[in-house]
This record gives structure tokens, sequence and C-alpha cells, in this order.
């Protein structure tokens, strides 16, 4: 497969910053800003499709699939970041949200760039992780045509894995192998052909947005609160007082005893309060709802 750079939108010159090795730094950054306030608009355009992969990948996790974000370079850079903070921000199982990156982990640090040209690697890469029909697998790349994603979206069509593809260019040849297509195009960037800039942060906000609304729809958000964390050190053993301080309104005391209660777990200490309950009743009731807090405070009044 032949597949030209030249013509699509994210290696074109951009005749707003033409002049950027004359600029002062000043006009410099002020050029960079506002090229960036493009990025939200883009990222707008395609929040119907976003909503699309969304509810997929959503469905696909209620029925035991996993999520797999898939990129070379700068996009399986952000892929992996997106995928290993849904640990430690939603308690999400480590195999729940996973990064495939061409070159392996280590590419994330040092540039493997030549990874990148082959399809029949990133098949590979998904044929280690033992993706099946019930997973969801996210192609990232800026230009659209990357081998790499496209070779992993290939496979994962044949398991019958439902694809997304992330891209900021229109009619993208990964596209062709998706069952959900989210282009946002962000125009030419600055540095000519350096997506770790705009295309970068549109495919940032859209892998936050697709990883956050996933988990708030699991259940692991109530109200706009972090509530499935475990406090496991200083930080978080602070956050989860507060976070039971702010939902129930007692005191910083009272949030300390009950956390001990429930060894440092925000939900059914929630619960507890709330509904005064035991321990062992307010995770029965948090059991009982699939884990959504506000339904477990329901399930836990009518038990009364």
């Amino acid at each position: 497969m032949t597949l030209q750079l030249s013509g699509l939108t994210t290696e074109q010159r951009n005749p707003n910053s033409i002049h950027l090795d004359q600029q002062s730094t000043g006009d410099m950054l002020q050029t960079i800003n506002n090229e960036d306030k493009k990025v939200t608009l883009a990222v707008e355009s395609v929040l119907p499709q976003i909503e699309t992969a969304v509810d997929k990948i959503y469905h696909a996790i209620q029925q035991g699939g996993r999520l797999f974000y898939v990129g070379a370079g700068t996009s399986g850079r952000l892929g992996t970041l997106d995928a290993s903070e849904c640990v430690p921000t939603f308690m999400a199982p480590p195999d729940m949200v996973q990064s495939v990156m061409a070159g392996g982990d280590q590419a994330f640090a040092t540039a493997a760039e030549d990874s990148e040209d082959e399809e029949s690697q990133g098949a590979a890469d998904l044929q280690k992780r033992n993706v099946n029909q019930n997973d969801v697998v996210i192609g990232i790349t800026a230009s659209g045509r990357t081998p790499y994603p496209i070779g992993a979206l290939k496979y994962a069509q044949t398991l019958g894995s439902t694809t997304v593809s992330l891209t900021c260019n229109l009619n993208s040849v990964i596209s062709r192998y998706a069952d959900c297509t989210i282009e946002a195009v962000v125009g030419p960037e600055v540095l000519t052909g350096s997506t770790r800039m705009k295309a970068g942060t549109a495919h940032k906000m859209i892998l936050n947005m697709i990883s956050t609304s996933v988990m708030v729809k699991m259940g692991k958000v109530y109200e706009n609160l972090m509530v499935d964390v475990r406090a496991s050190n200083y930080k978080l053993k602070e956050r989860a007082k507060h976070i039971v301080i702010e939902v129930t309104g007692i005191s910083y005391g009272q949030a300390e005893d009950v956390l001990i209660k429930t060894d440092g777990k925000v939900k059914p200490a929630i619960v507890m309060i709330l509904t005064d309950v035991s321990f062992e009743e307010a995770d029965k009731a948090i059991q009982s709802s699939g884990g959504n807090v506000r339904s477990a405070i329901k399930f836990a009044r009518k038990k009364r």
C-alpha cells in the first residue's frame, strides 16, 4: 500500500507560522497559542463520534471486554499515558485499559520511530495480548496512514473486535478498518508535520474524554468525585477523607474513623454514613448495584 504524506492536512505548511523563525519569543508563543485555540473546536465537531465510541466501549467492558490503545510515536505515548492513569484514578483492573505501542514499552522514553512501518507487527503485538471479539481496539495515528495501528485494526476486525480509529485527517486510510471513526481535523501544525502539537493535544483530549466517560458510566464517579479510589498513600488518604466529607458533611475525624473501618475504600464509607448501615451491608449494596454509589445508597435504604 502506497501511503502518501504530502496531501495530508497534518503535513501541510501553516501560513500563519511561515515566519516562525523570525519572530520574537512573545510572537512565537502567541502564534502557537492562536493555533492551539482551534483544537477544542475540532474536538467539539467530533463529539457525536466520541459518544458512539464511549457507548461501544462501555458495553464491551460490561460484557467482560477490554480497551486497547494502539499507536506509534507520540500517538503511542498518549495511549500509554491515558491507560496508565486509569488504575490510580479509577482503581480499574490493570488489564481493563491497555496500551500497545510500536517498539514496545521502551519506545515510550526512547524514540523507535522505524518500528511503526510494519502492519504485521501491529497485528502480532495485539495477538500477544490475546485480543478477542469482546474487546475494543482504538488505532491512534495523527496522519491516519501509519501501518502499525492499521495492521492492528485489520487484525482486530478478523476477530470480531470493535474497532475505532482516531486521527486528524479526513477520510483516513485507518478509518476504512474502523467501526467508529473519529477524525478531528485541527489543521496544519505551527511546526510543519510536528503532530505532537495540535494533533497530539486533540488526541489527548479525546482519550481523556473516552476513558473518563466510560469510568463515570461504570459507577466509578459520584457527582464529580473520584470515589473508586483506595487510599494507599498520604495524598490519597487525605483525598479520600475530603471526598467523604464533601459528600456526607461529617467531620474530618469521623471521616478518618470510617475509612479505617473500610480499609481506605471510599465507596462503602459514603454508603455507610448516608444510610447508617454496617461495612458489610454497604459493601453488599455496592456489589448488588454494580459498583454504582448512587444506586447502592438507594439499595441500602430499601433494605433497612
